[in-house]
């Protein structure tokens, strides 16, 4: 009775099957021709010159667009802000803790509030004039710029880069500029001050970072002497200092004076 049931059962799968496939090949082709729009009628055809710059300026704009954020992340302080954050999460021992996600909202929102007098006098002298008519295109990109590179010289002055500065300024004039000469950032393209801006906030970066890891590496030592001396030299030393790494960072408000320290290294 079993196997009477058992081979019913699999007759039963088997002409369903069947079933289903002659169905599924009687049905009609998809045609996957009229699936795609026809944008001919939408976008005219560049047929002359103009229509071929139009075309090559769409082009050019769509790619800038994509490149804005990485544009806007590496002009503003948000680089600064994010290696000190990594690193602070390194030398607590949880990398995994807190996720890369909330440092990253973190590291944004500090951003925003580090850069908001800077946006506020480009958005007061050159994105409302230009909407309104009042200031052309070219004019509000040159007050965009100024204000833009004087927020980055004033971090390297502060961090006293002004070394990278030098070398992509001979670099972009093909000349040999002296240290005892004065820079005049209006004078300097943003092609030489963004990439001297980023090598800046590199180093300022790291440097915090060591400072924010010095007390944790003071920990691991400890811990790991104390094993030594008891024999235990088979327990990872890393198990026993990760509670007292986050016990002394909890107790010492860790988060608040780390922040409160990131922007006032801006101010």
């Amino acid at each position: 009775m079993v196997r009477f049931c058992a081979v019913s059962f699999i007759l039963t799968i088997l002409s369903a099957t069947v079933a289903h496939a002659q169905t599924t090949t009687a049905a009609p082709a998809f045609d996957n021709a009229a699936a795609i729009p026809d944008l001919s009628k939408l976008i005219p055809t560049a047929d002359t010159p103009e229509g071929v710059s139009s075309s090559l300026q769409i082009l050019v704009l769509l790619t800038v667009l994509t490149l804005i954020p990485s544009i806007l992340v590496m002009t503003t302080a948000f680089p600064r802000i994010i290696i000190v954050l990594a690193l602070l999460r390194q030398a607590v021992g949880a990398p995994q803790l807190p996720p890369g996600q909330v440092l990253l909202a973190l590291s944004l929102f500090v951003t925003v509030l580090v850069m908001a007098p800077t946006w506020q006098r480009v958005n007061a002298e050159a994105v409302e004039p230009y909407f309104e008519n009042r200031l052309g295109q070219e004019a509000a990109m040159e007050i965009t710029g100024a204000h833009m590179k004087d927020f980055m010289y004033r971090q390297i002055e502060r961090a006293g880069n002004h070394d990278d500065v030098y070398l992509f300024l001979e670099y972009a004039e093909d000349r040999e500029i002296l240290p005892e000469e004065e820079i005049e950032i209006d004078k300097v393209p943003l092609t030489a001050m963004i990439p001297a801006f980023m090598l800046s906030e590199l180093k300022t970066g790291f440097i915090m970072g060591f400072r924010v890891y010095l007390p944790f590496l003071v920990i691991d030592m400890v811990i790991a002497t104390i094993l030594l001396s008891m024999g235990m030299m088979m327990l990872p030393p890393v198990l026993i200092s990760l509670p007292f790494k986050i016990l002394l960072f909890v107790l010492a408000d860790g988060w608040h004076l780390v922040v409160e320290t990131i922007l006032f290294s801006f101010a």
